[in-house]
Formats: C-alpha cells, sequence, structure tokens
C-alpha cells in the first residue's frame, strides 16, 4: 500500500490500533458502572496537562497522563467519601480542565491553537516518541482490563457484593478511574481529546446488541475498535479530515448496522428458546 511508504502514517496505523483496542477495552467497565461520559470529563482535565506539556517543553502525552491519573484518583475518592455528588466531581472535571488547559498555555505565551490537535486528533502530529508512550501505557491499559477482568466485572457489577467477597473494592474502583484516565491520553494523538469518550462507549454499545455475556460484549467492542480505528485512519490519508471525527463517526456507523442486525437476531434466538421449552416440555410429560 501507497500509504506505507510514508513513517508518519506507519506511526499513526501503530498507534490507531492500540487506541481501537485500549479505548472499549476500558469503555466495556465505564459502561458497566453507567459511567459512560467519564471520558469526556478526564479528557477535559488531560487538556491542563498538554497546556503544561507544551509551556514547559514536555512531552505532552506524558505530562497529560500525569494530569489526568491526578484528577482521576480525586474524583474516585471525592465520589467513594460522599462528599458531593459524582455529578458535581465530574462537572468541576469538565469545566476546571479545559478552562485551566486554555488559561495555561495563553499565560505562558502559547497560542490556544496547539490544543486543536489534542482536541481532535491529527495523524501527522504522531512521533516516534509518541508511540512509544502509547505502546507502553497501552500495555498497561491491557493488563488491567484484561488480566483483571473477573475482579473489575464483579466491583463494576456489585460493588457490595464485591466488598462481601473480600475484594478490594476502593483499590479496584481507583485503577478502573487510573486506567481510563490512561486511556484518555492513549487516544489522544489518534481520536483527540474532545472525541476520546466515543470509542470508549459506541464500540461498547454496538457490541452489546448482538452479543450475550460480559466477555463476549468485551471481545467484540475491542474488534469493532480496532477496525473502525485503522479504517478511520486511512480514510483521512485520502480525504482531508480530523481522523478522530472520521473514526467517530465510522464507529457510529457499525452501531446504525449492528442496531438493524440485532431485531432479526433477538426474535431467532426468541424462536430458538421456545422451540428448546417445548422440547423439554414433551420429555416432561412422556417421563
Amino acid at each position: 500500500m501507497e500509504l506505507l511508504d510514508y513513517p508518519f502514517m506507519v506511526r499513526a496505523l501503530i498507534a490507531a490500533a492500540l487506541v481501537g483496542i485500549t479505548a472499549p477495552a476500558i469503555g466495556t467497565y465505564l459502561v458497566q458502572r453507567r459511567q459512560a461520559v467519564m471520558g469526556d470529563g478526564l479528557g477535559h482535565v488531560a487538556m491542563t496537562g498538554v497546556a503544561l506539556g507544551f509551556v514547559l517543553n514536555t512531552s505532552p502525552v506524558w505530562m497529560a497522563t500525569l494530569v489526568a491519573v491526578v484528577g482521576a484518583v480525586g474524583m474516585e475518592l471525592i465520589r467513594s467519601r460522599g462528599k458531593t455528588s459524582g455529578d458535581v466531581a465530574l462537572a468541576m472535571l469538565f469545566y476546571g480542565g479545559l478552562a485551566g488547559g486554555v488559561m495555561i498555555i495563553s499565560v505562558g505565551g502559547g497560542s490556544t491553537a496547539k490544543l486543536l490537535s489534542a482536541m481532535f486528533g491529527s495523524i501527522t502530529t504522531v512521533a516516534s516518541e509518541d508511540v512509544v508512550a502509547v505502546g507502553v501505557l497501552s500495555a498497561f491499559v491491557l493488563a488491567v482490563t484484561i488480566g483483571l477482568r473477573r475482579q473489575l466485572f464483579a466491583v463494576c457489577q456489585d460493588e457490595e457484593f464485591a466488598r462481601v467477597t473480600g475484594l478490594p473494592v476502593r483499590l479496584l474502583n481507583l485503577l478502573i478511574m487510573v486506567t481510563a484516565a490512561v486511556t484518555v491520553t492513549v487516544a489522544m494523538r489518534i481520536v483527540g481529546l474532545l472525541l476520546v469518550s466515543a470509542m470508549m462507549v459506541i464500540p461498547v454499545a454496538a457490541a452489546q446488541r448482538v452479543t450475550r455475556g460480559f466477555t463476549a460484549t468485551l471481545s467484540l467492542a475491542m474488534a469493532i475498535g480496532l477496525i473502525v480505528s485503522l479504517t478511520g485512519t486511512v480514510t483521512t490519508y485520502y480525504v482531508e479530515a480530523p481522523s478522530g471525527a472520521a473514526i467517530v463517526l465510522l464507529a457510529i456507523g457499525v452501531f446504525m448496522a449492528m442496531t438493524a442486525l440485532s431485531t432479526p437476531l433477538a426474535r431467532r434466538r426468541a424462536k430458538a428458546a421456545r422451540a428448546a421449552e417445548e422440547v423439554c416440555t414433551r420429555d416432561d410429560v412422556k417421563v
């Protein structure tokens, strides 16, 4: 393929693949916890880190990771201790993070235009050091979301039951939040901070339309995320458009297709269930 002759496209495709896998991986747990918009709040917080990175001439990815993790931990501690509602804490993340990013880069003598690539994603901004950072962070996200999937699912499904069984609920909740914050910065270069929540939620919602069970949903969501991320990135090579917008629109298209498929699939499952029930009934009558 012609586009593979360009190093920036190779870097972008690698980063896109990692984003496509990791975002739905943690998104599955956030949807289970009914915190689907968490990525938006963390994305706004990460904006402050990006601005600090530009002003201090350090890596925006690592600085955004640090700031997003601190914000995620702070929000989870506030939520768990009940000092204020989760909605209020999330609102503070939304507005404070965005305002802080704009203020820092303005006071630091920079231009807010520098934040645009971080907001909406840009394949041309993916540098070699970004690929390394994204690779390291993605490995952490996958190790947590796959390696601890049973424990994390138990906490997301029922905190009280998980606590009774002896699981460290507070630690696992913090781990989910930290992993979500890391995922936000992983997706920054490709999808953009303002659209990362869509990649955490839409592939999961699409998978839920046709799957049964948590593991099946997690696996299909990751597959959908990978496909739309790579397809969207390739599309932006031929069409001058933000990579994040292309990827999210493709994800929405997949969700619509899965929704259309779910109706006949549900009817087929219901018919099979009725047939199985009739067989069981006949067997009982014979006995």
